[in-house]
């Protein structure tokens, strides 16, 4: 067996970027992603209003939700905190079989790190219910164990860029919102494009 001790550092520079998105009393994970201070995080875990940013060293901000797009299940966050920013990745050229790795506050552990195998980037798989999000768009499907407070948090491809954006798991599959997406979604915000 090949040992993962190379993919520690990998994570740890991922988490870095991670923080926690908490609304009354539940949690997620969000990602800064673009300029200082704007964090993405999914639209299911928050409401349009305040919410509580988490630094991974403790420190704790307000923040704001300024924009919303419930069909790709994505939200902007805006507060006063400064992270690294994450390295985008291209789900497009993942091969089938291909280590990810999620970053995450699962079932309110902090920081915690998911390893699996990444399959495809593709509509959600059949016999699956589908959510009104889940409609017609494209997914990074991985297989790889997800739980209550990854939602939001990166899935990375093995060297740490990340290509998704942890929205769901079904059947024991994970689903995750394209990077493209999520940058896609990301410029309109900045540029106030009407989503």
């Amino acid at each position: 067996m090949i040992p993962l001790t190379w993919l520690a550092p990998v994570a740890e520079e991922l988490r870095s970027s991670v923080v926690q998105i908490r609304h009354g009393g539940s949690g997620a994970a969000g990602v800064r992603w673009g300029p200082e201070g704007k964090f993405i995080t999914n639209a299911h875990v928050v409401h349009r209003g305040r919410v509580t940013v988490i630094r991974p060293d403790g420190v704790s901000v307000p923040g704001e939700v300024v924009r919303m797009d419930q069909v790709r299940d994505l939200a902007l966050v805006q507060a006063d905190l400064d992270v690294p920013r994450v390295r985008a990745g291209d789900p497009g050229t993942l091969r089938p079989g291909a280590l990810v790795f999620a970053v995450g506050h699962p079932m309110g552990v902090t920081e915690a790190v998911s390893a699996g195998i990444f399959q495809a980037v593709g509509p959600m798989p059949r016999g699956f219910p589908l959510s009104e999000h889940g409609r017609g768009l494209r997914w990074v499907q991985a297989d790889i164990r997800l739980a209550p407070g990854n939602s939001g948090g990166p899935i990375a491809d093995a060297l740490g860029r990340v290509v998704g954006i942890a929205a769901m798991i079904m059947g024991g599959l994970a689903l995750a919102v394209p990077a493209n997406d999520v940058q896609a979604f990301l410029s309109e915000a900045l540029h106030g494009v009407a989503t």
